[in-house]
């Protein structure tokens, strides 16, 4: 079952991704005769799957406790591949302070490990705003991969209209940028962020939210995401768009009874 639900995710495609279209910023680009053997960091063998996927997978674990106490849980993920087999697992590390009075916004550690339970990456969220009212001070995350080796970051862009972030290299160079919708509330359909060049002339990827259906998007807090982007993308921007999305889980998706 996870196969075929996997398999039509994937057949919701990529519209303007196509054989022919532009090609990309090569610098972006892993060669495709030593994709297999791309260098992730020194001292860590390459991921068995980031360096070839084109689609990711993520699945939002269900948190039954926090449905029926009506509380905020740590968030748990499963990371996929196109087949749906499991091939990374994501836990959020933050205090109950933090979920209960912060809410969507607190900080928070998420350590991706493979399924050996080798942490293979880090995802750094500070305290931050998330308001087109206060410009200077928006969300940031810090992936490192390996732990303890900063690779990239996730950082908002302020804009009055539409959710926008633009993803960094280790030196906070703008590399992708991610431009959402202006409704990201995915009541009867999936939402869409759009992975660009940096000048916006072109789409690589996207990154979508899946529906899953009325009653699980009210009653609980669990959510499907698709990550979609060329095979031979560099694995660490890879690694960043990972940490994206789950800032998008939480900035426009986290929601449970207690919410309600």
């Amino acid at each position: 079952m996870a196969s075929k639900d996997a398999q039509n995710q994937r057949s919701r495609g990529l519209p303007g991704f196509l054989p022919g279209a532009p090609e990309t910023d090569q610098s972006l680009r892993a060669s495709s005769s030593n994709s297999e053997n791309q260098v992730w960091q020194p001292g860590l063998p390459p991921p068995s799957f980031l360096p070839t996927l084109d689609l990711i997978i993520i699945h939002q674990q269900v948190e039954l406790l926090g449905m029926i106490l009506g509380t905020e849980t740590s968030n748990k993920y499963e990371i996929k591949n196109s087949l749906g087999q499991r091939i990374y697992f994501a836990v959020e590390e933050s205090i109950c302070f933090n979920r209960t009075f912060c809410s969507t916004l607190r900080s928070c550690t998420l350590r991706i490990t493979d399924n050996s339970g080798r942490e293979v990456i880090t995802v750094n969220r500070p305290l931050r705003c998330n308001s087109c009212w206060c410009p200077c001070y928006l969300q940031e995350l810090e992936i490192q991969a390996p732990p303890g080796t900063i690779v990239g970051y996730v950082a908002q862009k302020w804009d009055p209209f539409l959710p926008k972030f633009t993803i960094q290299n280790a030196n906070k160079e703008d590399i992708l940028k991610i431009i959402g919708p202006c409704a990201t509330c995915g009541c009867f359909g999936d939402v869409d962020f759009e992975v660009k060049t940096v000048n916006e002339k072109l789409t690589i990827g996207k990154i979508s939210k899946y529906w899953s259906g009325f009653v699980n998007d009210v009653f609980t807090n669990a959510d499907n995401f698709g990550i979609h982007v060329p095979a031979d993308l560099d694995v660490t921007v890879k690694a960043a768009m990972v940490g994206a999305c789950f800032l998008f889980d939480f900035m426009f998706f986290e929601h449970s009874l207690a919410g309600l």
